[in-house]
């Protein structure tokens, strides 16, 4: 038998490994898939071939009726899920999120799994994506708050608009759909890993999804409010916003339904930071003279002692994994949080 195991064993030189460059920023961003893809059935009869596993894969958020534009509990279970994983890999420095999407950073001098890009994008995903189904029955079991709009998924391909009224048997029979996940509808993410050479680019990283994140849901606030308010169709809400400008989007929502996007959730217009909480620093001249573009001259990770390893490690899994919805675009946020960069763990709160 173990003549055999050697005559098999040259299959593992078809493996290969991508090893992402050292002393770089790790990010890896996780996707839903299909989670506001539409997909007609016209479309899906024509090409029944190419399109089934989409079919099967997409709309998520219309089948179980999200509420719309934003439907808090879903968010929520998204940073409960990204909470989890960084209580279980302590590499992790800080992450962000929004809508169906959410960005790992692990610090410069990580040498978890030696570096291996597909090791750690499927820890990753994988991890998270555990998380979100088991507790998916924790945040869609209760119903959707009153006065709230839903979309529900019809035999057309299409979806219909159920406003969430308490004694609203449609409502009521959404919300124990929600329950449940479906077989045919099992949410699922995909995961890439990315290097970013400098503090620098990694702030404009950061920066870049924050941005993405307001944009959209400026966007998606006006789409909903001209479809479930205005009585328009979706084609019709698109037509109406292209080439509209921020500013015509805030426009449309205060003149026509009275709605102050300034005064909407934090979490809707800014995404969410999870990140491990230690004593922040004043914002004193010595804090501003921390230069947040030079990399950190502390020693590598594979450089300190199994002793002083074991101890970073230690000081990240007693700190408390938070949930802040907070501008991280502004210099501020890393001034007053310097561990996010130096790797090392900061005072305890």
């Amino acid at each position: 038998m173990a003549d055999e195991t050697w005559t098999f064993e040259y299959v593992r030189q078809f493996e290969r490994e991508e090893y992402l460059l050292p002393n770089t920023w790790i990010v890896v961003r996780i996707d839903g898939r299909g989670f506001h893809k539409y997909v007609s059935f016209t479309n899906l009869c024509k090409n029944p071939i190419r399109l089934a596993p989409l079919w099967l894969q997409a709309r998520i958020s219309n089948h179980y009726g999200f509420v719309k534009p934003n439907d808090i509990r879903a968010l929520d279970l998204m940073n409960a899920a990204a909470q989890h994983v960084l209580h279980v890999l302590h590499d992790i420095m800080i992450s962000y999120g929004h809508s169906d999407e959410y960005s790992f950073v692990f610090h410069k001098s990580c040498t978890l799994f030696e570096r291996r890009s597909a090791k750690i994008a499927s820890t990753v995903v994988s991890t998270f994506t555990a998380a979100y189904i088991h507790l998916w029955p924790k945040y869609f079991a209760e119903p959707a708050p009153t006065g709230t709009f839903l979309a529900r998924h019809s035999n057309g391909g299409g979806s219909t608009n159920v406003i969430a009224i308490e004694g609203n048997p449609q409502s009521q029979e959404i919300s124990r759909e929600k329950a449940d996940l479906a077989i045919s509808h099992l949410p699922t993410f995909d995961a890439r890993c990315i290097s970013y050479p400098s503090n620098h680019n990694l702030k404009d990283y950061l920066s870049w999804r924050q941005a993405d994140c307001h944009i959209n849901n400026l966007y998606n606030t006006t789409f909903w409010a001209l479809v479930l308010k205005g009585g328009m169709s979706n084609t019709e809400a698109e037509e109406f916003l292209k080439g509209t400008l921020s500013s015509d989007k805030n426009e449309i929502l205060w003149s026509r339904y009275g709605i102050n996007y300034n005064n909407e959730k934090e979490i809707f217009k800014k995404g969410s930071v999870v990140l491990r909480e230690y004593k922040m620093l004043e914002p004193t001249e010595a804090a501003r003279r921390i230069d947040i573009d030079v990399a950190s001259d502390l020693p590598k990770e594979d450089e300190l002692s199994k002793t002083k390893r074991e101890k970073i490690r230690k000081a990240r899994q007693k700190a408390d994994v938070v949930v802040r919805h907070i501008d991280i675009i502004k210099d501020d946020f890393w001034q007053q949080r310097p561990w996010l960069l130096t790797g090392q763990p900061g005072s305890s709160v």
